[in-house]
């Protein structure tokens, strides 16, 4: 008998190995075993083996049977629970295809996120999008499947580093990339994405009718939006460290090696780079510019994961990946996914107080008027030197 399926009170039973109950516990839930427990047998693979069509190019036959039975378990345990599982576009194929239910960019998982039914998100990216997902959906319970999956942009700056630009710059509003904390957020005035950042630049600009803003923490973000807009910028120094790693030299050895291929940067990237690119934008925009262009080889100058995924549903198109891999994602996993759901741990708390404020930043960007299209920079701007604040 499949330990898993045992009531819980023949659960009980069984362990006792008399054939008698013990008394029921409280919580009467069905006993899940250990990851490493679950086994590939038929019934597995009657349930999950035709997700294995969706990733049978990044995925190979020896490594599903290891995936296979963690992600049966999860789709069970998602369903028992009453859970939805938000996968950003970083997560490995075999996370963003078979087990998430919500997937894509931080902009839409944070919208999507308020709107999902389920009582329980489980966040399959880092701490400060589950942070995101607790402050626009406060009354539900928000899991990551591990407390230390961090971010070296988030990390560049404090709460306390924005009350001091603040402080030292009354006059000029602060946009604040949402990749950062909670605290970050509460002390902005309005937040962006690198999908919405120039038209959050722009729109902020009028309403304080000023020609001068602030962009924090992601420099090269600031950067490139500066080169895109007649508004002044001023940043802070910090950096995604998986985007700061490409360089315009590694630009051209792609495009040497691969003349054929379409080169994708995103903007998180030195604008250098990002200049020697041949389209730029956002990880959602990165995605539909494949699935509309359908080039034959492309080149995505992002996280590395995002190439796999983006190839499953574009089979057409051939990848080359230059593969930076970002650690703090990488600590996402199917196990800790399972164990998340299975122990309903890790929970994400964010203070009522810092949420409020966060939640009116958040808003104040999710307010402006939507793209009917992902938006692009364009790559033949004049890199534009931006100050940093001087604090």
């Amino acid at each position: 008998m499949d330990r898993m399926d045992l009531t819980p009170s023949m659960a009980q039973a069984a362990d006792t190995g008399s054939g008698r109950a013990e008394p029921r516990r409280a919580a009467r839930e069905p006993v899940w075993p250990d990851a490493s427990d679950l086994v590939y047998d038929e019934a597995v693979k009657a349930r999950v083996d035709h997700l294995y069509a969706k990733v049978k190019d990044v995925v190979t036959p020896m490594e599903w049977p290891k995936f296979a039975p963690i992600i049966d378990a999860i789709l069970r345990l998602k369903e028992e629970r009453g859970a939805t599982i938000l996968a950003h576009n970083y997560m490995t194929p075999e996370i963003f295809n078979c087990v998430g239910d919500i997937t894509g960019d931080s902009l839409k998982l944070a919208q999507v996120a308020a709107e999902a039914e389920e009582d329980i998100i489980v966040q399959a990216g880092v701490h400060f999008m589950a942070e995101t997902a607790k402050i626009l959906s406060p009354e539900k319970t928000v899991l990551i499947p591990d407390m230390e999956a961090g971010c070296s942009l988030a990390s560049s700056i404090t709460g306390a580093d924005v009350q001091r630009i603040k402080a030292a710059y009354p006059d000029y509003p602060v946009v604040t990339y949402v990749n950062t904390s909670a605290e970050v957020k509460a002390y902005s005035d309005i937040c962006c994405t690198s999908s919405n950042a120039v038209q959050v630049v722009e729109a902020i600009a009028a309403q304080w009718d000023t020609d001068t803003v602030i962009m924090i923490p992601d420099e090269y973000l600031a950067r490139n939006v500066a080169a895109q807009t007649d508004i002044k910028i001023l940043t802070w120094k910090g950096a995604c460290e998986v985007h700061e790693q490409f360089t315009p030299e590694d630009i051209d050895a792609l495009r040497e090696a691969h003349p054929d291929a379409v080169i994708l940067t995103h903007p998180e990237c030195p604008p250098e780079v990002m200049a020697r690119a041949d389209f730029a934008g956002s990880t959602g925009a990165m995605a539909s510019y494949v699935s509309e262009k359908s080039p034959k080889k492309a080149i995505l100058i992002t996280e590395c994961s995002m190439s796999d995924n983006v190839a499953v549903e574009n089979p057409q198109t051939t990848f080359v990946k230059p593969c930076n891999l970002c650690p703090h994602m990488k600590r996402i996993t199917l196990t800790g996914i399972y164990e998340a759901l299975r122990d309903l741990k890790h929970e994400v708390e964010v203070d009522p107080v810092i949420a409020e404020k966060a939640r009116a930043s958040l808003q104040a960007m999710l307010d402006l008027p939507k793209a009917k299209t992902p938006p692009h920079f364009d790559t033949g701007r004049d890199v534009i030197d931006v100050p940093y604040v001087a604090v």
